[in-house]
């Protein structure tokens, strides 16, 4: 077991996921150009982000999270999946990159889910 409690985590939102219409997806557009320009300037930063989003995850506030794929042509950017309104502001007020100002935008949408 790689991550301890998360397949548990991830059962239980699996199961909820199948019932809940709506999700609210956080976008961010880091100042970064790349990942690699991310772990180099703010290593301190990206492991409080992950510690963070772990901790929310195993608590099945954050049901999924991830940096998009590096495009040249854009900076990274990331999403993050959360259950209510109040979660997605809660997750990105509190989040390391936002309160460090590393975060050029971001913004809230809300996202149907057609299995439920």
């Amino acid at each position: 077991m790689i991550y301890p409690g998360i397949e548990t985590a991830l059962e239980e939102n699996m199961s909820e996921s199948k019932r809940r219409p709506l999700y609210y997806v956080v976008f961010v557009v880091t100042k970064y150009k790349s990942f690699e320009e991310a772990k180099a300037k703010a290593p301190e930063q990206i492991a409080a982000h992950i510690a963070r989003s772990r901790e929310l995850h195993q608590n099945g506030t954050l049901l999924m999270s991830g940096a998009f794929l590096n495009n040249p042509e854009e900076p990274l950017s990331t999403m993050a999946v959360l259950g209510s309104r109040e979660a997605a502001e809660e997750y990105i007020h509190g989040d390391p990159f936002y309160i460090n100002g590393m975060i050029s935008k971001w913004y809230v949408r809300e996202w149907a889910n057609m299995f439920a």
